[in-house]
């Protein structure tokens, strides 16, 4: 595989678009029990967080460091993929079996890793109908990985001769619905964190803020020099940790919070382009199509994608195995919008008055597991979204501990 240079990791410099990073090009359908199988194969490699800390390092051996993919990327992309296929049959029957077209925008993904992903091959996505309601779409979505590595030795711009390579066992797998727009008749959220933790926000401007570390990991950043200030490689977003040591100390652990600003790296297209869903194979002579990535389902991806950023590691910073660190990896994943398609929209802006605000609590910690709790909070205050992430978090086992990690 191809990596990229420490200066590369340090500054960012060569970060991807969002629609670069998750585009997809369609492949010929599948017909199974009656059912069409639409199929997409990513083109771009996941982010790989592990490897990033080591590439700073200067080949330096980084204990506990791995080279698996990133999780929020088949996350999101699976999303993605459930919503071009959505598009399709619409797209195909010219309605939405209700007697006529409605615009529907991701409503939850509820996401299942059953095995871990790698960063040398694609992703290639299945999905099917859960139900036939045409008021609230409900898919499947199974992905899978070949079992040998891309035939591009550069482990990146997968070629189509990839989706032919055999594949190995179901790695993730998700439940996505959509919704359309709705009359709100009664609004209520709780006050904002732009208001809650106005003094801290308000004490620096949003660049002001390190960059989401490359890897929340305490040993990691404080073993390699300048780990801290790197902005990584992490795509579509610009990303700032909040520094909120003096909120939480003492404050119990239900209590802590930690806060993290978010905005668009580039522009992303806020519409769907046409009425015709590039992409959309409709039989066994079709596909071989790069996907259109736009739309307000492609920023419901991106807060999705931005979400899992961390999450678990935080958990691991707050309970102090931070020196100790063993594993962390996702289990399930539920990702809720709260609002109307046009709530989620993000817009891209060089200015201050753009960034959105993650804000996690981490209220469960046991048998090895965690709970993440994330809020999507738009610039204006809004909370669009809310993600719950469990998952494992464990330190390496202290003598007279026993267990498996």
């Amino acid at each position: 595989m191809k990596f990229p240079t420490a200066e590369a990791v340090r500054t960012g410099h060569g970060r991807l678009p969002f629609q670069e990073a998750m585009s997809l090009i369609s492949l010929p359908d599948r017909h199974a029990d009656g059912q069409t199988i639409k199929r997409y194969m990513s083109r771009r490699r996941p982010g790989l967080p592990g490897n990033e800390i080591i590439i700073l390092a200067e080949k330096t051996k980084i204990a506990g460091m791995g080279h698996n993919a990133y999780g929020g990327h088949v996350y999101s992309q699976a999303g993605l993929a459930a919503s071009l296929s959505l598009k399709a049959a619409q797209n195909a029957t010219g309605r939405d079996g209700g007697g006529k077209k409605k615009k529907f925008c991701i409503h939850t993904i509820h996401g299942f890793f059953s095995e871990g992903g790698l960063g040398d091959r694609p992703y290639i996505y299945e999905v099917t109908n859960l139900s036939s309601n045409g008021a609230f779409p409900n898919l499947l979505v199974r992905v899978r990985q070949p079992v040998s590595a891309s035939t591009n030795p550069d482990g990146d711009h997968y070629p189509r001769a990839d989706a032919d390579l055999p594949l190995g066992a179901v790695c993730f797998s998700a439940m996505v619905s959509f919704r359309p727009s709705g009359i709100t008749q009664f609004d209520a959220q709780e006050p904002s964190p732009q208001s809650r933790f106005a003094d801290i926000l308000s004490s620096r401007k949003p660049m002001e803020w390190n960059p989401a570390p490359i890897t929340d990991i305490k040993a990691a950043l404080d073993s390699v020099p300048g780990a801290r200030n790197a902005v990584g490689l992490f795509p579509g977003v610009d990303m700032r940790k909040v520094d909120m040591r003096a909120y939480n100390k003492d404050r119990p652990f239900h209590e802590k919070r930690e806060l993290v600003l978010y905005k668009l790296l580039a522009p992303l297209p806020t519409t769907d382009a046409s009425e015709t869903v590039q992409g959309s194979s409709t039989g066994d002579e079709g596909g071989d199509e790069k996907c259109a990535i736009e739309g307000p389902d492609a920023h419901v991806g991106t807060h999705a994608y931005a979400a899992d950023r961390n999450g678990l590691l935080m958990i691991g910073d707050h309970a102090g195995f931070g020196d100790e660190f063993a594993r962390a990896a996702t289990l399930s994943w539920s990702f809720v919008v709260h609002v109307n398609p046009d709530d989620v929209l993000m817009t891209y802006s060089d200015g201050d008055d753009q960034w959105w605000v993650q804000e996690a609590c981490f209220p469960r910690v046991q048998a090895g597991r965690g709970i993440v709790h994330v809020k999507i909070w738009s610039p204006r205050g809004v909370h669009v979204a809310s993600m719950y992430q469990d998952g494992i978090i464990r330190r390496q086992p202290r003598p007279g501990e026993k267990g498996k990690l």
